[in-house]
């Protein structure tokens, strides 16, 4: 694909002054107290104790020495934040901004939230394999290099396979990080990886989805192709029969991810082509907080 550099670095400027006006003290703070203290690293094993967590157990060295341990952890000083950004073909769809577009606003928002807060920040662009890959790193440039990364990455014509992602980052990613992941979650047979990668890391999914996924119009007969796939079919939009599946498919597809997230434990963030980013952001800030009181 041939990228339009005037109309790309245009789209960085223009994101860049939008999330830099956001990202306000408060949000700043908003993502410290949900964020801050969750980044723990191993320090040493100590006899257990009566009063201690038992889930803190640490089973290998109970099993060698034949007494109870428990792990001991310490804070670390910095965050690593990761974001895994889906770029497969479906990414470029959208009826008024692109998928992509919205993740880029995301990444842009939250990367800088990170850098005021000195933690490191990195990115995965995934289809079916991994794309590109920025180590975490710190400072204000690495945050519009994501950003130009994202957008430039927008229209492809690959599937995806989420489960080789998180395969890709685990081999990676030695301490545990905040990760950002991404998708329209228009894939399978991630379940098991993810629920695994989860118990690791502090995994947020991020879901973004367009208005027209979710309603056919009354349009009489119309081609719909699969952008991943490239599948089509010939739809009879005239057909309330028609109209309802296509709307019911979609609501249990919903409901199926609400269910798998909640089944592994890790925390969502909707977003909307249709909606602004920090609306959401703010939304998730706020379950969080609310959870640790």
């Amino acid at each position: 694909m041939e990228i339009d550099t005037a109309a790309l670095m245009k789209e960085v400027g223009r994101i860049r002054i939008l999330t830099q006006k956001t990202v306000d003290e408060r949000l700043a703070g908003d993502y410290r107290s949900v964020f801050r203290g969750q980044g723990m690293e191993f320090d040493e094993a100590r006899p257990y104790q009566p009063g201690d967590d038992v889930r803190l157990i640490d089973w290998n060295v109970t099993a060698r020495t034949g007494v109870p341990y428990i792990k001991r952890y310490s804070e670390e000083r910095e965050l690593t934040v990761l974001f895994m950004v889906d770029v497969s073909g479906s990414q470029a769809f959208g009826t008024g901004r692109s998928k992509a577009a919205v993740a880029a606003e995301l990444t842009a928002l939250l990367a800088l939230t990170a850098i005021r807060n000195q933690d490191r920040i990195g990115l995965l662009l995934f289809s079916d394999r991994a794309v590109r890959y920025i180590p975490p790193r710190k400072g204000r440039t690495a945050v519009m290099r994501l950003v130009r990364e994202v957008l430039a990455a927008e229209e492809t014509d690959e599937g995806t396979d989420i489960a080789a992602a998180l395969g890709f980052v685990s081999a990676l990613l030695r301490r545990r990080a905040v990760v950002f992941l991404v998708s329209d979650f228009r894939d399978s047979g991630y379940e098991k990886p993810l629920r695994v990668f989860a118990r690791r890391h502090d995994v947020i999914a991020c879901t973004v989805t367009d208005p027209a996924e979710e309603t056919l119009p009354d349009v009489g007969l119309i081609e719909l192709t699969d952008p991943e796939t490239h599948r089509t079919v010939l739809a009879d939009t005239a057909s309330r029969a028609v109209r309802d599946a296509f709307a019911n498919a979609a609501k249990r597809r919903a409901e199926d991810l609400k269910t798998l997230f909640l089944r592994t434990g890790i925390d969502r963030l909707d977003l909307r082509t249709d909606t602004p980013v920090i609306d959401a952001v703010r939304n998730l800030f706020r379950q969080r907080s609310e959870r640790r009181r």
